[in-house]
């Protein structure tokens, strides 16, 4: 609701999200404000880190890692990653460095990865700085390798005249950045970098989880492009993730089936089989997610589709032809990828057997009609030597006849002994993408165990639109610290990115999420290292992880005060609504009177055209002073950045448009907010 849009502050010290959003407190700024320009700023130069080139020796790679490393390096944010074929390694130059990484294969490490270095001090190394990479699962190798990307972006350190004391680790290189930014006003000699990161780098992790994943929404008209896929597997590899689902409700194309996906880009087998093959060689499975129950509305408003409607959203249980059907929708999808796992869906069925079910087979108990289709549908995968996975919510919302979304995460719903024994041997996913504190989740994996003798998989959630990325991490934490305990069992965690209403959200805004998600998968914490975050962030994307935070202010005033109990909690929607709403009606705005969100707008567009601008700019007391031409993941904040301004001039618009018509203002010089 709208009125969740302001929330009540609260003592920061106390919330454990607080390392994460500390630029979300007190933004700073050094320089002019919008469209402005100093001639000293533009005479500085591109970057105030120092310049290194990660360096890989052919014949220091496994063969099994050959293809990815050539992909992460052509791939690389930045540029600086090089495959070298030869023996000669190239020495750095003046502010430039040169790091030798090599990799070990090690059966005898189970899950996890060691990373060794040989010296401390890179800027004061007799020889190669040489970084070894161990691994036995492809994917921590990639992984080991963002988090050399990410300690090569984290040398820098700033102090702010206006900060509270840092404490500086490491001994200060002989020749400080600062001195590159001297003439931007208040930074004065705040910048120093040090070259000892040999306790940064060296390594030894483990991840708690066979399976790391992340879900795509390609079923709300923006499947993504084969380009785009590869693109998110390069940074999923480089965070630890292991297993991609690509959510396709009818976006994969049926041989003889043309109304199958007909005007929404389905991919092609040969689509799907590249995408397949380009992830193998970066350590991670993609996992076919699709539907064989409800949400295929989009197939069924087809008349070649009536013999298979139960109702408009639901196929028709029970029907020989839906059960052929099935069977031509599971190899389609399935033939072209490796894997011999499928998630086939059945999440919120609502209805079923309740439409022209009844006409042909009358009635029946919902559950069982259920619980009998995804037998025979698990019969199907078997016979295609696949392991089914489902959304488990329906058995939960059909044994207490309601569809809402209280009784799937009640703890009071608790499963039946006649619904335990007449569940088929698949796996189940929980989803919850609401709560911020870890009981809910515990309660129902608990439930899980009684429903099927085993744990789910477990489903947190990156909210979209602009990500609302302080609830985004309040409820994967809350996910995953209840997927972490020693007596939970989870062997699969997941985060899911939707893209509902047309996929009007950028999915790349979702990106701080899912390095978020991975991070708690390889430590036992109940939180991550937030400046490491913010390193691979920057390393590993090419963004700064603080803009992008900061962004989530379009839907939340205040995204560092963030909820955290049993209830079920919903991201405020802010800019959504007044983005779309009718001007001249403005019926929501009575939701946020008395709130000067013109001002706070004004503020985020300021704030992110610092962001984007070309001259350095100080955002705040954790981050150093950057440009974008030292970020390029930060031309994506262009988006929140262009919409920031809109709200600014609309939130107030109508109120404006009723004075000015009231005084017969015919020139509108009521209306002060310009860009």
């Amino acid at each position: 609701m709208a009125s969740d849009a302001v929330l009540p502050s609260k003592d920061p010290s106390r919330d454990p999200l607080s390392t994460l959003l500390t630029s979300t407190l007190t933004p700073l700024s050094v320089r002019p404000s919008i469209g402005q320009r100093s001639a000293s700023s533009r005479s500085l130069p591109s970057s105030t880190h120092p310049r290194v080139t990660i360096v890989i020796p052919h014949k220091r790679i496994p063969e099994e890692l050959v293809k990815g490393i050539r992909e992460l390096a052509l791939g690389s944010a930045r540029g600086n990653v090089t495959v070298l074929e030869g023996d000669f390694v190239p020495t750095g130059g003046r502010g430039a460095f040169v790091w030798v990484v090599g990799f070990r294969k090690d059966e005898e490490l189970k899950r996890g990865l060691k990373i060794s270095c040989n010296h401390d001090d890179f800027t004061t190394a007799s020889g190669d700085f040489e970084i070894e990479i161990t691994y036995n699962r492809m994917i921590e190798a990639f992984r080991g390798l963002g988090h050399v990307l990410g300690i090569s972006r984290g040398l820098s350190t700033f102090k702010h005249p206006e900060a509270e004391d840092m404490d500086e680790s490491g001994e200060e290189s002989a020749a400080p950045v600062s001195e590159t930014t001297a003439d931007i006003p208040g930074v004065e000699n705040g910048i120093r970098w040090s070259g000892n990161v040999g306790q940064d780098l060296r390594r030894d992790e483990s991840c708690l989880f066979e399976t790391v994943a992340v879900m795509i929404d390609c079923s709300r008209n923006g499947v993504m492009r084969v380009s785009a896929v590869k693109y998110l597997c390069r940074q999923l590899a480089l965070m630890g993730n292991n297993v991609i689902q690509l959510y396709c409700e009818d976006t994969y194309a049926i041989k003889d089936e043309p109304f199958f996906g007909y005007f929404r880009g389905p991919y092609t087998e040969e689509e799907l089989r590249e995408i397949d093959d380009y992830a193998f060689d970066l350590g991670i499975e993609v996992v076919a997610c699709i539907q064989t129950l409800g949400h295929l509305g989009q197939m069924l408003q087809w008349p070649a589709y009536n013999v298979l409607k139960d109702t408009g959203e639901v196929l028709l249980a029970e029907s020989v032809e839906t059960y052929n059907f099935i069977e031509k929708m599971i190899l389609a999808i399935s033939t072209p990828l490796r894997s011999k796992r499928i998630h086939i869906g059945m999440d919120e069925a609502h209805g079923v057997s309740e439409g022209r079910y009844r006409q042909y087979f009358g009635y029946k108990d919902s559950t069982k009609v259920f619980t009998d289709h995804l037998q025979r549908v698990k019969d199907i995968c078997t016979r295609a030597g696949l392991a089914p996975m489902i959304w488990s919510d329906m058995l939960f919302c059909l044994q207490a006849k309601n569809n809402s979304l209280s009784s799937y995460y009640d703890s009071a719903n608790v499963v039946s002994p006649q619904l335990a024994e007449s569940m088929p041997d698949v796996d189940t996913v929980f989803w919850d993408y609401y709560h911020c504190d870890p009981k809910p989740y515990t309660d129902k994996i608990a439930a899980h165990w009684a429903l099927t003798n085993r744990a789910p998989w477990m489903a947190s959630g990156v909210w979209t639109f602009w990500t609302a990325l302080p609830f985004t991490f309040a409820t994967i934490r809350a996910s995953m610290k209840a997927s972490k305990a020693p007596d939970a069992g989870v062997t699969a965690v997941m985060t899911t990115i939707w893209g509902d209403e047309g996929n009007e959200c950028d999915i790349y805004s979702g990106i701080p999420g899912m390095l978020y998600h991975a991070e708690h998968a390889y430590t036992s914490a109940d939180e991550v290292d937030a400046a490491l975050l913010r390193k691979k962030f920057d390393g590993i994307v090419g963004g700064d992880f603080d803009d992008y935070v900061y962004a989530s202010k379009l839907d939340d005033t205040q995204p560092e005060a963030q909820p955290v109990d049993v209830k079920t909690h919903y991201t405020p929607n802010l800019s959504k609504f007044l983005l779309w709403e009718e001007p001249f009606y403005s019926f929501l705005s009575p939701q946020y009177q008395g709130y000067d969100l013109e001002a706070h707008y004004a503020h985020v567009a300021t704030y992110l055209s610092q962001a984007l601008s070309t001259d350095f700019s100080v955002m705040s007391t954790t981050a150093v002073p950057h440009s974008i031409a030292d970020f390029p993941a930060n031309k994506r904040l262009v988006l929140p950045c262009l919409l920031a301004k809109v709200l600014a001039l609309k939130c107030h618009l109508r109120e404006r448009l009723a004075s000015a018509y009231k005084a017969n203002d015919r020139r509108g010089t009521g209306f002060p907010c310009k860009f």
